[in-house]
């Protein structure tokens, strides 16, 4: 499961449509609706909140609109409830690296997008973050990149 907190628009449409659908399998983790993913370390930004299904459901309501703005039929009544006011933070360490994680996805199976962003000097987040000073998450599963 990936949880980008990156903007979504920097994905391919094979991982766009995967973050729509493990976004809507957080939420049910979170609803305790599944048998797996409970206590994913995705998950843990979105248990840390006050509202974890109203934040899990803000983050699928943006997904939802760059969805419509790509031209996917994406069902928004799978969305709980959502805030287009909410906001939490995410460390810059946390953006950087996951940018640099989908660099090397989109070398593989996506060169073209690949070359769209790889010089990209200043890095959009999904708008439910804002950027804090600060290196990679805790609950970041490492990978060499």
């Amino acid at each position: 499961m990936r949880l980008w907190s990156i903007h979504p628009s920097y994905l391919d449409i094979k991982g766009f449509l995967g973050l729509w659908r493990e976004a809507l399998l957080a939420q049910k983790a979170l609803l305790g609706e599944t048998k797996g993913y409970k206590n994913h370390p995705q998950l843990l930004r979105f248990k840390r909140s006050k509202d974890p299904i109203l934040y899990i459901g803000t983050y699928l309501y943006h997904v939802y609109l760059e969805g419509k703005r790509r031209g996917c039929k994406l069902d928004k009544s799978k969305i709980i409830k959502y805030d287009i006011s909410l906001k939490m933070p995410v460390n810059r360490g946390q953006v950087e690296y996951e940018f640099q994680h989908l660099l090397k996805k989109l070398e593989k199976r996506d060169i073209r997008k690949y070359r769209e962003l790889k010089d990209l000097k200043s890095i959009e987040v999904h708008p439910l973050f804002y950027i804090v000073e600060g290196g990679i998450e805790d609950w970041e599963k490492l990978k060499i990149i």
